[in-house]
């Protein structure tokens, strides 16, 4: 049975994970740019685990910038993508942010996945 996906905050500006927002990907970007950017993180992560293997410093420092470089692409990391002035939220728990309540009642409304 598949996993049901992570809960997204109503405005759809993040989703959580192990207690955590995460920045959604940038909606504005078009399917083929956005597969284009998740390419680049996909291989990215692929260098950084390639470089920690090797115990290779240098690659692993690059691995991690190119990582960071297609996260920003996607608008996962770095200038939010809203121009709405609300702040970024990234990696705060839902409970000790704007979203408070609305977690309390996700939570209420889906116990099972506590």
């Amino acid at each position: 049975m598949p996993k049901a996906p992570f809960p997204h905050t109503p405005d759809g500006r993040y989703f959580v994970a192990k207690n955590r927002l995460w920045r959604c990907t940038d909606p504005r970007l078009d399917k083929d740019e956005e597969q284009r950017h998740v390419n680049a993180l996909m291989k990215a992560r692929r260098a950084v685990k390639s470089a920690k293997d090797a115990g290779d410093d240098v690659a692993l420092k690059k691995a991690r910038a190119e990582v960071q470089s297609a996260k920003e692409a996607l608008g996962e990391r770095g200038p939010v993508w809203w121009d709405d002035g609300a702040p970024d939220e990234n990696e705060l728990a839902p409970h000790n942010s704007s979203y408070a309540q609305w977690w309390r009642d996700y939570q209420k409304r889906h116990p099972e996945k506590q």
